[in-house]
């Protein structure tokens, strides 16, 4: 009697176990039919914040929560999307990109689109024309390797240095061949560029970075890089992700005649939409 006693308490307690959702095969990160996804993108501030905050009401119609987590450098953005701690990030063009994964080659990060170009310009508050600058002027440019390089190309367009035949985007100091106004180029982390305009006489900004020193590039910047810069901004996510269906909308709601519209009224040429 006992022993039967014990087998329908394990059998009732068994059933309500299942119908607790305890037999169920149903994922348990996934979030229900019909209750709204998060999306994790980590961005630099403007112009990166500024455009996705556009697409936030596109994407919560379709079910999508767009979290945007700001960045102020261009290293942590890639270590939290590799860490899982973002969904996407955008922030970086693709050789930026590129460098980034041959000096960390256990990250397996894509480019999943292309969405703009910034062009990167000298600035000065101290000339108001390339042709006021000294000899022996100091000049301070990014030092990561691929804005380095495209500093450093910079420069040359505008014929205040020569590198050597052949050099690409992968400059470096090393690679200047010509140096005729002796110009003493120090390198800088990018985010830190607009702070060293009291100190040095001109220095090479990357579009997002003038823009959160309040620089108009059109305005202000004494040079800056064609409209066709190979430098396309773009959307990144770990390998296979590029596949997710909150990934394609994204893509989708960003490459939109809404946000492009955005991007030509708002920053007026000193952002190029790339779609």
């Amino acid at each position: 009697m006992k022993g039967k006693f014990l087998a329908a308490i394990t059998l009732a307690m068994s059933l309500l176990l299942t119908g607790c959702g305890g037999g169920s095969d149903k994922p348990a990160d996934k979030p229900a039919a019909g209750s709204e996804a998060t999306l994790k993108i980590g961005a630099t501030p403007a112009p990166h914040s500024e455009i996705l905050e556009q697409i936030k009401p596109n994407l919560k119609e379709q079910g999508i929560n767009l979290e945007i987590i700001e960045f102020n450098d261009y290293v942590q953005p890639n270590i939290a999307l590799n860490d899982k701690e973002l969904d996407a990030n955008f922030f970086q063009h693709e050789p930026y990109l590129n460098d980034f994964i041959k000096e960390h080659k256990d990250m397996k990060l894509k480019n999943a689109g292309g969405v703009h170009v910034e062009p990167m310009g000298i600035y000065s508050s101290k000339i108001k024309d390339l042709k006021e600058l000294a000899d022996g002027a100091t000049v301070s440019i990014p030092n990561d390797p691929t804005n380095g390089g495209r500093a450093l190309l910079l420069l040359q367009k505008a014929n205040l240095l020569k590198l050597k035949d052949g050099t690409g985007a992968e400059a470096t100091l090393q690679d200047i061949a010509e140096n005729t106004k002796n110009l003493n180029i120090q390198e800088v982390e990018a985010a830190q560029l607009p702070r060293t305009l009291d100190d040095v006489d001109i220095s090479i900004i990357n579009t997002n970075f003038a823009l959160n020193a309040d620089l108009n590039p059109m305005k202000d910047a004494l040079f800056i890089e064609d409209k066709d810069s190979p430098y396309v901004n773009i959307i990144a996510v770990r390998d296979g992700d590029e596949n997710r269906d909150e990934i394609k909308k994204l893509l989708t709601a960003i490459k939109s005649d809404k946000v492009k519209k955005f991007i030509e009224d708002k920053y007026k040429g000193a952002i190029v939409p790339a779609f």
